[in-house]
């Protein structure tokens, strides 16, 4: 058995007047990769924050090997009071730790470790949280919905960095692709209690169904048994006063057995108010281009968009996603090409930056879109506590401030108002955040019997593949494609960061242009800037390499792999003394520049 890193055991915690965990544990050994599963408001990330030491429980016992290091991210990373991101970043560094990983690593990000972290966008500031938690290696990784405003890029360039890793991992996402490749077992919470899946998540769903329907079975037999007992009470033959009465105990056992027992969370009930029906053509745009300056994030893009098409839409933070959907929809002019939308078209949108929530209204007034106590869903008219029911809200929380939901909570709220107002063209902007996997399902199926057409952006690797028909990708410099079918079906080449297109090998630094100029070449900026990231590569390399020539029996079994190896070894020992000695006189001229 792997050593014991951590444990939580019988954790209790109540906010308010509900319990949120009543007897939760975990054991963490070394080495394990932990997806924790369960619903939002679960507790989940009040679990994840009492393992951390973050949050102190009402009963319970946590326990941390003294000699582990434990690292952090939260949900909500906040760099507030820190001069610089790079400060922030480098803030859980511990004595011993090598500084210069941070701002290697926030370069490879595409993050400046000068910036000002209030003026960075919240993909940049988790990127830079990812940084703070990761750069110190440590022995234990605590994530909280590390893939949240994410791009696909980075999404991918995060699970390949884990899954390369030692370090043991407990991880909530709901990224189901992310959450697959990265675990081997999960722990679900749910209910206030937890329970061990001993696979990996790609197996969770199937286990959880089937235990859900195991307890159905088991409350619709205890049902039953209580119905004979009453019946043998009433209608039984006399027997002796003494066996009635322990028979009339257990049948009142029988009955608070029943009378206690919590069912399953229920489910969101998603429905759309369906307009009338749109024209065949929904969107045709030909030529499209837009710039702002010199950044140009649409260029001669052309797409015919018909009725019930579903069309994601996928790149990196900053390629001109929104712009694309202004674009097509009408709400921004293009400087070249046209566009032109269809015949009766009823548009709603789904912002994801909440944008529309003003976090003083109470959930009342956010669920419904005007002033008024009633919504109408297709004709329907609902009472606005009805429709809280429907986004699994209690009654009691209608008055509660936008301000304090959580993430989740605050996605229900988007996607209600979204599903309120007439449409027959849909427009979503990231619509999977923060939602859980049971959301995501019926947020799915929802949009599979959506009469009406639908253009979304999503990070969602596994949500696209079960929702879209075709695919927008960035391809760099402006420029988008269509490819038919979901996120699986597109080259892997061909969405990626303009940093990736342009990290080759690097030259000798042209040192003469540099000082004719009084500025560093943007060769020898880009070099700069990924150097420390390719020499932290080579030096993983290297001990790996070094690790299995260590094996004193490799030589005897495999004379010609212990050959290639030492080979390899040669080389990228040479590669790393040259990149170390090109990034130190690349230092130099800088400084040098810098002081004039």
């Amino acid at each position: 058995m792997a050593a014991l890193l951590a444990s939580l055991q019988n954790i209790h915690l109540t906010y308010g007047q509900a319990p949120l965990l009543a007897g939760a544990s975990m054991m963490i050994g070394k080495g394990a990769r932990i997806a924790l599963v369960g619903r939002n408001g679960s507790g989940k990330s009040t679990l994840l924050k009492i393992l951390a030491g973050h949050v102190e429980p009402d009963e319970g016992t946590r326990f941390v090997d003294p000699s582990v290091t434990v690292r952090y991210l939260d949900q909500e990373p906040d760099p507030t009071g820190f001069d610089s991101i790079g400060e922030y970043a480098a803030s859980q560094l511990a004595p011993g730790d090598e500084d210069w990983k941070v701002d290697a690593l926030l370069w490879e990000l595409g993050v400046d470790p000068a910036s000002d972290p209030t003026v960075l966008s919240g993909g940049e500031v988790r990127r830079a949280a990812l940084v703070r938690a990761i750069a110190s290696e440590p022995d234990l990784l605590l994530l909280d919905e590390p893939t949240n405003h994410l791009d696909l890029p980075v999404i991918e360039w995060l699970e390949n960095y884990l899954a390369a890793r030692k370090s043991a991992l407990v991880t909530i996402s709901h990224d189901r692709a992310f959450a697959s490749r990265l675990s081997t077992s999960c722990i679900w919470v749910d209910r206030g209690q937890t329970r061990e899946f001993s696979q990996g998540f790609a197996g969770f769903e199937d286990w959880r169904d089937n235990v859900l329907a195991e307890e159905e079975l088991d409350q619709h037999k205890l049902a039953r048994k209580i119905v004979r007992e009453e019946h043998w009470l009433r209608y039984g033959v006399t027997a002796r006063r003494k066996r009635n009465q322990r028979r009339l105990a257990d049948l009142h056992a029988l009955r608070a057995q029943k009378r206690d027992y919590q069912g399953p969370q229920g489910q969101v009930k998603l429905e759309a108010s369906a307009a009338q029906k749109s024209g065949k053509q929904v969107v045709e745009a030909k030529n499209l281009s837009k710039s702002y300056g010199d950044i140009r994030p649409v260029q001669d893009f052309s797409i015919r968009i018909r009725a019930k098409d579903c069309i994601g839409v996928v790149g990196p933070n900053g390629a001109g996603k929104s712009t694309l959907l202004g674009l097509l929809t009408g709400t921004l002019q293009a400087d070249t090409g046209t566009v032109k939308l269809g015949t009766n078209l009823q548009i709603a949108s789904l912002d994801q930056r909440r944008a529309a929530l003003d976090p003083n209204w109470t959930l009342a007034e956010a669920l419904v879109n005007s002033g008024s106590d009633r919504v109408e869903i297709n004709g329907k008219i609902k009472h606005v506590h009805a429709y809280m029911k429907d986004f699994l809200f209690s009654p009691h929380q209608a008055r509660t401030k936008v301000e304090v939901l959580s993430g989740g909570e605050k996605a229900r709220i988007m996607l209600a108002r979204a599903f309120a107002l007439p449409s027959n063209f849909l427009v979503l902007d990231e619509p999977t955040n923060d939602l859980d996997l049971e959301t995501l399902d019926l947020l799915q199926a929802m949009l599979a019997e959506y009469p009406g057409t639908v253009l979304l952006v999503s990070h969602d690797r596994d949500f696209l593949d079960r929702v879209v028909t075709s695919t927008i990708a960035f391809e760099g410099n402006g420029n988008w494609r269509v490819h038919p079918g979901g996120y699986s079906d597109i080259p892997k080449h061909t969405i990626s960061t303009e940093d990736e297109k342009q990290n080759k090998p690097s030259q000798k630094p042209n040192t003469t242009k540099s000082k004719q100029s009084g500025k560093m070449t943007f060769k020898d900026q880009h070099a700069l800037k990924t150097l420390p990231a390719t020499i932290l590569e080579l030096e993983k390399d290297i001990t790996s390499l070094q690790e299995e020539l260590a094996n004193p029996e490799l030589y005897a079994q495999n004379p010609e792999r212990f050959e290639r190896i030492s080979q390899r070894l040669e080389k990228k020992s040479a590669k790393l003394q040259q990149c170390e000695e090109q990034w130190l006189e690349l230092e130099v001229q800088r400084e040098k520049l810098e002081k004039g």
